[in-house]
């Protein structure tokens, strides 16, 4: 079930759940609820919501188990329940979006289960054909499956690739139902789809770039001819399982993609349907950003995953990585709690994966598997047996590990014929040259090593190229003494958690390389190795022979009770039931602070009714091309040198030569940038934040304060070409009344610590006694005074247009357009109603018919009063190099008076962000894209 942000505020306080109606004014809702009751923070939340989630197990537990006449205990009255559990405050945190249906009707979580759509490159099934509308299909055991067994409180469904091709109707609809009896749901792709994006984009790219063993050379590509035709099959594979999931999406639902085969899916789901909850994690590594950055489609995958409401992934190391390559790759903000761009934050974590340990620890007791034991303990009595499990795979570390096995042998000569390794490799992609050639390295050592240590009766190293079943394995993990992980690489390494598990008697110990994810859950009971130094490992191995049985066993019973507790049903449950459920809460909270889409066509038509319209315009961003964020195409030199869009060309002289239309450009850039953008319209000029106007068929003159000193701006210009100088690409701009250091094409994380620096040394040097501002920008700093801002110049610059046009008639439309900072941004609440200060802006009523009838109001009058006082208490120079503004203050602007400027209703006033969602506008533009849209419509309607 969805709930509409612009309807309803969510309240999830510690003693109610409430739904409050607004009918706030229109466009932005943002501050509506800030006078309601504080609500909880993101741990709280999830602390309540793992306690439901435990209430909800016993629960479950207790009526599985009670017999029918005594499930009365457990009514949904809870006033009268006789339950055992029967915390009352706890059972007031369920989450609105669960716990509410479309009416705003509680439900009884109990029997309303919520569905889950776990999206996979393949289904948990293997998928057999017997004649032509006939399927045997058997589900496959552990991983994924087992560990949605405990995410009880969800209806999960499948959705997948079934792994066979099936070209025809009739076999596409029998194995579609005969899916569908085990809540599974096929993606039906083609041969050529899977040989490009299967074994091309995601076996020979992505696997071994997010392993770090890089990138192939095109002319090596044995399945796919390009880099682009692979991404291009990668991304039709996603658009079908996007397409699938969409067919069968029903409202409420929550979809959790799986792995870096479906990284693109997360972008397609949300075009489908913005209101998706989406859920994304990676089961492998994922790379540092220097090494991601090497992929030719990274800013797209990025962007891609990043659609998603929250990102796993095994450990912390990987999430870091992830969040560095977005802030260094596609120049966003990482903050604590993930990835923001533009007010939208996706929430990145780590949860690390877990198995299923008490299937493990029971099968233990079965006689096949005793019988296992029984043989393998009389096979290799009087040895101590070592143990290695893995895939047959260069990431695994296999040569290391024998290479390191070989090493001990030769400098403990005593350990010769008292030890064995047992070593399993299962065989994958036996058809690829490198996975050929790896398996014929391995057998090449193994022998070596057999034939210098070995004997007639006995040799050191068993291998074996296959795969052992289910009891065979328990039972190998329960006989070993020492068990040997030296993987490469590796997401998490779930043999180490299966071996712990099937330990619980001999307690055996474990050697695990630091380069797998298991190494942050496990190192403390681990030996800790790093795979690639056969020394340390070797030593590893001699001393887990010789350790003390105490030692043993603390180490053991550490890694144990880990194992026991972080189940992979524990992971599943924690990921969909607690923290994508609480990420949905509070981003419909952050929903309601982000203007909603401006309505080009509602303006379009207010603007031909009206007959005395003001277009206020921003520059950069707004009427400037577009520039690449990430300093390549010369876009730092474009920046530099900010130039009007050609199409924006036309429409602009269109409205500029309309009598009925003032068009305003209010611009931080200075007077010669917006001379040599617009000198050849019929417009007004606001230079500087509005300090200086000009008509372009006047002169420049100034709206600045008398009182206005600039005797800072030699110390302030100092430090900026102190840190310009250790900042690489960054720059500084003196302007007339600002100067402004920006280093937004430096290096992302040493640009934002030199930015702190930088700061530090103002507040503590130039300007710690001066009545300046400090405007902190995305990735700039400004210093200018006080009074420079545009908000307070635009009193003083209407007072000037009214004068100049002679104005017989009041203003009756006003839009406002910009991509302001967050410190300029009043000027989009300049024209709004002031409402009475007793009313909460929760319960703001509908906006008053007349928003403004006159520029001298309450704010002219603050703006007057302030001007004049601090005319009169401060005494300083007015100078702005030399002569140039003395001669300029003779023209300087008073504000006017008497007649009226304005005469605006609410529907006629439309402020609008550009690229920016977090703003006090009432709507919002995506880029200067939809700013060329909006003034070709108003053009095209005089």
């Amino acid at each position: 079930m969805s709930i509409s942000s612009q309807e309803i505020c969510i309240l999830p306080n510690k003693n109610n759940l409430a739904l409050l109606q607004t009918n706030g004014m229109p466009g932005n809702l943002f501050n509506n609820c800030s006078n309601l009751p504080a609500t909880p923070t993101r741990l709280e939340r999830l602390l309540r919501e793992r306690e439901l989630r435990k209430y909800s197990k016993c629960l479950n537990d207790c009526e599985a188990e009670l017999p029918s006449s005594t499930q009365d205990c457990f009514s949904p009255d809870l006033e009268t329940s006789t339950c055992w559990f029967n915390d009352e405050e706890l059972l007031e945190t369920v989450s609105a979006s669960r716990s509410l249906n479309d009416d705003g009707e509680r439900l009884d979580f109990r029997t309303s289960k919520q569905r889950l759509l776990v999206v996979a490159n393949r289904l948990p099934v293997s998928a057999v054909r017997h004649g032509e509308d006939s399927w045997q299909l058997e589900m496959s055991v552990g991983g994924l499956v087992t560990a949605l067994l405990g995410v009880k409180e969800f209806d999960t469904r499948w959705i997948g690739w079934a792994g066979v091709n099936v070209p025809d109707e009739i076999g596409q609809k029998a194995l579609a139902k005969a899916l569908d009896e085990k809540r599974c749901i096929p993606v039906f792709l083609d041969e050529e789809v899977v040989h490009q994006y299967y074994n091309g984009y995601c076996n020979n790219i992505l696997w071994p770039l997010f392993h770090y063993i890089g990138l192939p050379q095109e002319d090596r590509l044995a399945t796919t001819r390009s880099f682009q035709s692979q991404f291009d099959a990668y991304k039709k594979a996603n658009q079908l399982f996007a397409d699938v999931v969409n067919e069968h999406y029903e409202e409420g639902d929550v979809v959790w993609c799986h792995d870096y085969h479906l990284m693109f899916l997360p972008k397609c789901l949300k075009e489908l349907n913005s209101k998706m909850k989406v859920g994304w994690f990676l089961h492998t590594p994922f790379p540092s950003s220097e090494i991601h950055r090497m992929l030719p489609s990274r800013l797209e995958l990025l962007r891609s995953v990043l659609a998603a409401d929250l990102v796993g992934f095994h450990t912390y190391d990987y999430a870091r990585h992830f969040v560095s390559a977005c802030t260094r790759i596609l120049g966003l903000e990482g903050t604590p709690e993930g990835v923001e761009d533009q007010g939208k934050l996706t929430r990145i974590a780590a949860f690390p994966v877990g198995i299923d340990s008490e299937r493990f620890i029971k099968a233990l007791e079965l006689p096949e598997v005793q019988d296992h034991m029984k043989v393998l303990k009389q096979r290799f009595a009087g040895r101590k047996v070592m143990l290695g499990v893995d895939r047959l795979d260069m990431i695994k570390g296999i040569p290391q590990k024998i290479l390191a096995f070989e090493k001990f042998l030769e400098e403990n000569p005593n350990w010769r014929n008292k030890v064995v390794l047992l070593q399993i490799a299962v065989p994958t992609r036996t058809d690829v040259p490198e996975y050929q050639k790896l398996t014929s390295q391995v057998h090449e050592i193994v022998g070596r090593i057999n034939g210098r240590f070995g004997s007639l009766t006995a040799v050191p190293i068993h291998h074996l190229d296959r795969s052992l079943d289910f009891h065979e394995l328990c039972a190998l993990y329960a006989v070993t003494d020492v068990a040997l992980v030296t993987s490469l690489r590796d997401g998490m390494n779930l043999v180490s958690y299966e071996y712990v598990a099937c330990q619980e008697s001999k307690k055996g110990v474990l050697i695990l390389s630091e380069f797998a994810g298991a190494a942050q859950s496990l190192g403390a009971g681990a030996i800790l190795v790093n795979p690639w130094n056969v020394t340390e490992v070797a030593s590893s191995i001699g001393y887990a022979l010789n350790m003390p049985a105490d030692e043993r066993e603390k180490r053991h019973h550490h890694n144990f009770k880990h194992v026991i507790s972080h189940t992979a049903q524990e992971w599943a449950s924690t990921f969909v039931s607690c923290e994508l459920n609480v990420t949905i809460v509070e981003a419909q909270l952050r929903t309601r602070q982000i203007p909603p889409p401006l309505p080009i066509e509602v303006a379009v038509d207010r603007y031909s009714c009206s007959n005395n319209r003001l277009l206020i315009l921003g520059f950069n961003a707004t009427l400037t091309e577009p520039v690449d964020t990430l300093g390549r195409k010369d876009s730092q030199i474009n920046e530099w040198q900010p130039k009007l869009r050609p199409d924006l060309r036309e429409p602009l002289r269109k409205l500029c030569d309309d009598p009925k239309t003032t068009v305003l450009v209010l611009s931080g850039s200075a007077r010669n940038v917006l001379d040599d953008n617009f000198s050849d319209y019929n417009l007004w000029l606001a230079a500087e934040n509005g300090m200086f106007l000009r008509v372009t068929t006047g002169d420049w003159m100034t709206t600045m304060p008398e009182n206005l000193s600039m005797e800072w701006v030699d110390s302030v210009k100092n430090v900026f070409e102190y840190f310009t100088d250790r900042t690489p690409r960054s720059q500084f701009e003196v302007r007339e009344t600002s100067l402004i250091w920006n280093y937004k094409y430096s290096d992302v994380e040493f640009g934002r610590l030199l930015a702190r620096d930088l700061l530090q040394h103002l507040w503590t040097g130039p300007i710690s006694n001066a009545s300046l501002d400090v405007v902190q920008g995305r990735r700039s700093v400004e210093v200018r005074s006080v009074a420079v801002t545009k908000s307070a110049a635009i009193d003083r610059i209407l007072g000037e247009i009214v004068h100049n046009k002679g104005m017989k008639e009041p203003t009756d439309y006003v839009l406002c357009i910009g991509h302001f900072l967050t410190k300029d941004e009043d000027i989009y609440t300049f024209f709004e109603p002031e409402l009475p200060s007793e009313v909460p802006a929760s319960v703001r009523p509908q906006v008053p018919t007349q928003v403004r009838t006159s520029i001298v109001g309450s704010r002219a009058a603050l703006l007057m009063k302030q001007n004049s006082t601090s005319a009169v208490e401060q005494n300083k120079s007015y100078a702005i190099d030399g002569d140039t503004l003395h001669s300029m203050v003779t023209d300087r602007i008073s504000l006017q008076e008497g007649s009226s400027v304005l005469d605006l209703q609410a529907n006629d006033y439309f402020s609008c962000s550009v690229a920016r969602k977090r703003s006090n506008s009432r709507y919002r533009l995506q880029s200067s894209d939809e700013v060329v849209t909006l003034l070709r419509e108003l053009a095209d309607h005089r």
